[in-house]
């Protein structure tokens, strides 16, 4: 993905290609900022002192780079490899296939318009990136939910196509939490009260995000997968709730633990 800005910014971490090595250091082509270039000293390949530069790094290696300081008017850009740590990384490169892939539904948004994908970006990409933070991030917001970009003020008649094509090929990442009920209701009509019970809870949910599982008595697992944690845990707080509240006024007891994932 293109950034919309002709220089990287001081602290943001890049993707690059390796171009060329050499003793002092590092050439390498941005991929996100066409037709620039940096360079990482060889003090700023590794931690340490570095004897042969090329069992860091060699010709044609995908890295992640932290950026140190950027020239506009020379042209210069200087990059660190050593700042960026493991997890960085991951995540970055990771975001750096999103966008890719966010750029192929692009086209295909772009083809069943019958417009140029550079046409799109003029006209919507540009404004989306700059409002969600990125394409796929806004892909991935028209996935959930198409009333998500007319609330965010985009309007025209690409938006449907956008949240098809979305909707068509955005697997969403789900979140899953769990926690255990333990529950007695005494009498012959205890088995009875907790079911229902159950059933209450399960209901607290309509679109089927709770499960609960008999664990052999008195414990229940309960099982709640959502998009995020948030909402996760507030669905958990309300299902547990009513299962707690059914069997205490049966006459019976309930508490609720969160398990650790």
């Amino acid at each position: 993905m293109v950034k919309t800005q002709e220089f990287p910014e001081e602290s943001e971490l890049v993707i690059g290609r390796v171009r060329e090595v050499k003793n002092f250091g590092v050439f390498v082509a941005l991929d996100e900022y066409p037709g620039k270039e940096g360079l990482i000293p060889v003090k700023e390949v590794a931690h340490g002192w570095v004897k042969y530069i090329r069992d860091y790094v060699r010709e044609g290696n995908i890295v992640v780079c932290k950026v140190l300081r950027v020239s506009i008017d020379r042209g210069h850009i200087d990059l660190s490899l050593k700042a960026v740590n493991d997890h960085q990384k991951r995540e970055r490169i990771q975001e750096w296939k999103n966008e890719q892939r966010a750029e192929k539904l692009m086209e295909i948004v772009a083809t069943g318009m019958k417009k140029d994908l550079e046409e799109c970006y003029t006209e919507f990409g540009y404004e989306l990136i700059n409002k969600f933070g990125g394409l796929y991030q806004a892909f991935e917001e028209a996935a959930i939910d198409e009333e998500t970009l007319k609330e965010a003020g985009f309007k025209g008649k690409w938006v449907k196509p956008f949240a098809k094509v979305a909707q068509d090929n955005i697997t969403l990442p789900l979140v899953t939490i769990r926690g255990l009920l333990s529950i007695t209701c005494p009498g012959g009509s205890g088995v009875i009260k907790i079911r229902d019970a159950l059933i209450k809870s399960l209901a607290t949910d309509p679109n089927g995000r709770v499960m609960i599982h008999y664990l052999g008595a008195p414990k229940y697992r309960v099982e709640v997968t959502a998009l995020d944690y948030k909402t996760a845990e507030d669905i958990m707080e309300e299902a547990t709730k009513v299962a707690i509240k059914e069997i205490n006024s049966s006459g019976g007891e309930a508490t609720f633990k969160r398990e650790e994932i």
